[in-house]
């Protein structure tokens, strides 16, 4: 577990983080005990390419198969590294829990209060839909681990079940305290590495047939109905572009990391670098072991890359590699019910979520946002439902996730540009290439979000349709017409707690409270 180290030096550190979060106008309410990789091990942890990658494989041998697979992969890290280049830069200049949409108020030069709402709701459906998507995906995989193992039937009923308790889990793991989840997300950074060697190691030398390299590099699968080639290599996307989510991680943990100006954004740039490189290997290493299969049949499964493992190894050989899968994907809902509930205590703090006042509470004992867990678990749980009648639903959620958190991380940029010389740079900046970045990002952004709102399946049937875009809508529809019936009278965006005097109050209340709870 990564603390800081004691002495003046480490005591000047802290203090410099606590004028700076002043200087934002807010209290250091939440404990600071987090190093810059511990910062990075969170976003890491959240993007898990043990988890999106091996959730959706399915989806990606359908939507394009291996050259989707391969080739999309680099295409989407490579634009989603720029997105994180001018998200990064903001970061630095405005390290606090509100991330986006704190950015957001403090960019525009009109109206900064609806831009701030905006983002700040577009971020909360995001943050809810990908911790849905993540404990959905490891109830997948933990579920068909219990039917080859136990016999226990992998029904949709029994997945919800899985489900719900993954999210319990995940929400008393968060309650303990931001130590705990600090130590198990530097823990899952090296179970990823080494889970990707493992798994690409066993596949490359245990099986004695591969599949060939124009197969994983040139072959192109089309199982969606559409004909259209293009269009379903570009709806094949979703695959790497939802795994490269979450890293906003970095952002939101600011108030509870050491030196946030700086490790903030290196969180940031390198969660996603890492990724794009351990993802690549993984996935050539499963692709390359696609022999002997009933290829159509294993895109329809959810757990796909299970099949070819046991298809390639044997049983136990897919059971070890299950193990490994489901592990990581554990650590990532962890991780990512973190951050949801970071961002849910900022923007309550804010007074921005119905019941604010309920939400913006710290437990005095473990010092985390407690209630703002358990809304951050309850609607992931409510999102993942629609899949007992719905086949595609997994696909939706994991639609939502990407539209709603790149459409929050991509408003910051597009501010910050017309901000022009009005923006000043934290300690990490972009230079002379931040026009350049942010532009491209935005355009990404805009591209992506068209391109996972169009139907996925063709016939499209009540079973297949893409709920994707009426869940945007709802959310358009609910933070429009609140903000137009009331939140424009009196939200102004992120609220400052008062002066120094007064903020330094705040903290010694806490700490007091802290003093008397530890005495029970």
């Amino acid at each position: 577990m990564s603390t800081d180290p004691g002495g003046a030096r480490g005591a000047a550190a802290l203090d410099a983080d606590t004028e700076k979060l002043h200087e934002l106008g807010y209290a250091q309410e939440l404990r600071r005990r987090m190093s810059a990789f511990s910062n990075f091990a969170v976003s890491f942890t959240i993007i898990s390419v043990l988890s999106g990658c091996l959730t959706l494989y399915y989806f990606g041998m359908g939507a394009g198969g291996p050259v989707d697979i391969t080739w999309g992969w680099i295409l989407v890290g490579a634009f989603t590294m720029i997105v994180g280049l001018g998200m990064a830069e903001v970061c630095s200049a405005y390290p606090t829990a509100g991330g986006l949409y704190y950015w957001s108020a403090k960019l525009a030069k009109r109206n900064g209060a609806a831009w701030s709402w905006f983002t700040g709701w577009f971020n909360l459906l995001g943050q809810v839909a990908v911790t849905a998507g993540i404990d959905f995906g490891f109830a997948s995989f933990f579920t068909a681990f219990l039917s080859l193992t136990t016999g226990w039937s992998a029904s949709r009923g029994h997945v919800i079940i899985v489900y719900a308790g993954i999210l319990a889990v995940h929400a008393a793991l968060n309650i303990f305290g931001v130590q705990v989840v600090a130590f198990l997300s530097d823990v899952s950074v090296w179970w990823h590495i080494i889970g990707v060697l493992v798994i690409v190691g066993v596949l490359a030398f245990v099986p004695s047939h591969h599949a060939s390299a124009s197969f994983v590099f040139t072959k192109f699968e089309n199982l969606t109905g559409f004909h259209n080639v293009y269009y379903v290599f570009f709806i094949g996307l979703l695959m790497a572009q939802y795994t490269f989510t979450g890293y906003d991680a970095s952002a939101h943990m600011t108030e509870e990391t050491h030196m946030p100006a700086v490790a903030g954004p290196r969180g940031i740039v390198n969660s996603i670098w890492v990724s794009l490189v351990a993802g690549w290997i993984l996935l050539l290493g499963v692709t390359f072991a696609i022999h002997g299969i009933n290829y159509d049949a294993t895109a329809a499964s959810t757990t796909a890359p299970v099949l070819i493992w046991i298809a390639a190894l044997g049983r136990h050989g897919g059971e070890l590699l299950l193990v490994i899968a489901f592990v990581a994907q554990l650590y990532c809902g962890m991780a990512s019910v973190t951050a949801n509930s970071r961002m849910i205590y900022a923007f309550s703090r804010d007074g921005a979520v119905p019941g604010s006042k309920f939400f913006h509470h710290i437990n005095p004992r473990t010092r985390t946002p407690t209630r703002s867990i358990y809304f951050a678990v309850v609607f992931a749980f409510l999102l993942g439902l629609p899949y007992l009648w719905n086949t595609t639903a997994y696909f939706a959620v994991t639609s939502i996730a990407t539209i709603g958190l790149y459409i929050a991380y991509v408003i910051p940029t597009f501010l910050r540009r017309l901000a022009g010389d009005r923006f000043q740079n934290g300690p990490w900046h972009l230079g002379r290439w931040s026009a350049l970045v942010g532009w491209i990002g935005v355009a990404w952004v805009v591209i992506i979000t068209v391109l996972f709102m169009l139907p996925q399946v063709s016939p499209i049937t009540w079973t297949t349709f893409n709920y994707a875009p009426i869940a945007v809508g709802v959310v358009l529809l609910f933070s429009g017409g609140y903000w137009l019936l009331s939140a424009r009278k009196w939200f102004t965006g992120p609220r400052v707690q008062g002066d120094s005097a007064e903020l330094a109050a705040i903290e010694q209340r806490l700490s007091s409270a802290e003093q008397l709870e530890s005495t029970f």
